[in-house]
């Protein structure tokens, strides 16, 4: 067994420039990184390793475990919070003991989520386009103020708390949607509403909940009909909490009148890789980005060197706890 190496999926070389210092200053191992995601295929490389740590588009299915069990593999070390893309029922069976970041500089995604809706809310990128051509017209340009505007937040966990206390200071109503986090919400002054309210009220409506069964489409054709019209919509979550076709039928009928995402429903073969080159066969996604009123990015809402440092010191803290045979801090158990 390579018991000194971790071996690293979906590694960048940003991912291995923070891997190897955090390694460097806890770990008396290193990471061999490979930059193709894990998947039932590539699993084959991780033979012998006994620790594998994976991103947050990995596909970490049965299949996938079943190999990595095989090669021997004992602890997937996730660098990221997410975990609907793992089979944790299996990888249990199998006897894989998988470990996340559960939390990683909350503040830049919930910082992210607000660049959203201020682009938008000003039509920045537009403006920043014309300028580029010598246009300065202000035709097409007209924004709204966020003062007094009712934003409902649909996950009251601590990104929506921190989103939620900013634009506060805008001076908006914020209307949260959370079944656990409830008294942390109220003492924050946050109006705590069913999801059909939130949705009827609000202005603007940013999501941060996790993906699981009972939120996959929490945003479908359904509570989309129950919106204001015109309503901003910021996804800076999962892609799979949207029903895609759904919004995309509501930006062309006006209903969705903003949208800022930094995620998107199938965005594991195109996200975090170069395709400029490419003929990319998503149709949805292509049309959602030729839409004036749609901002759409490529998942970097957690992409700042505070979040980095945090995610590989977390995640080389996980893989010391179970070399050492210590209790696993950060186990995600079924």
């Amino acid at each position: 067994m390579k018991s000194k190496q971790v071996l690293a999926f979906s590694a960048k070389p940003y991912d291995q420039s923070f891997l190897s210092i955090a390694a460097e200053a806890l770990g008396n191992f290193k990471f061999d990184c490979l930059s193709f995601p894990l998947n039932p295929i590539s699993a084959q490389m991780a033979k012998d390793y006994e620790v594998v740590s994976p991103f947050v588009n990995d596909d970490i299915s049965e299949d996938t475990l079943k190999v990595l069990s095989q090669g021997g593999t004992k602890l997937i070390a996730l660098r990221c919070a997410g975990y609907n893309n793992v089979d944790l029922v299996a990888a249990e069976r199998l006897g894989i003991k998988v470990v996340n970041v559960p939390s990683y500089s909350p503040h830049a995604v919930a910082e992210y989520a607000i660049a959203l809706m201020l682009a938008l809310s000003r039509n920045i990128p537009k403006a920043c386009n014309r300028v580029k051509e010598g246009n300065f017209s202000l035709n097409g340009l007209l924004g709204f103020n966020f003062y007094q505007k009712t934003v409902g937040i649909i996950g009251g966990g601590k990104i929506g708390q921190l989103v939620g206390e900013r634009l506060k200071a805008f001076g908006c109503e914020i209307l949260v949607y959370e079944p656990y986090n409830i008294e942390a919400c109220e003492a924050l002054g946050f109006e705590l509403v069913n999801l059909d309210s939130l949705c009827a009220q609000s202005d603007i409506i940013t999501l941060h909940c996790p993906l699981v069964s009972n939120t996959r489409h929490i945003i479908d054709a359904k509570t989309i009909a129950n919106m204001k019209q015109s309503v901003m919509l910021i996804n800076t979550s999962r892609g799979g909490l949207l029903d895609t076709k759904a919004v995309l039928g509501a930006i062309k009928s006006r209903k969705i009148g903003y949208l800022g995402i930094d995620v998107y429903e199938e965005e594991g073969t195109l996200f975090f890789d170069d395709h400029s080159s490419d003929i990319i066969q998503d149709d949805v996604l292509e049309r959602l980005i030729t839409f004036p009123n749609v901002i759409v990015t490529g998942h970097q809402g957690y992409f700042t060197e505070e979040a980095l440092q945090h995610i590989c010191l977390t995640t080389v803290t996980n893989i010391m706890q179970f070399k050492s045979n210590q209790p696993l801090t950060n186990q995600l158990i079924v």
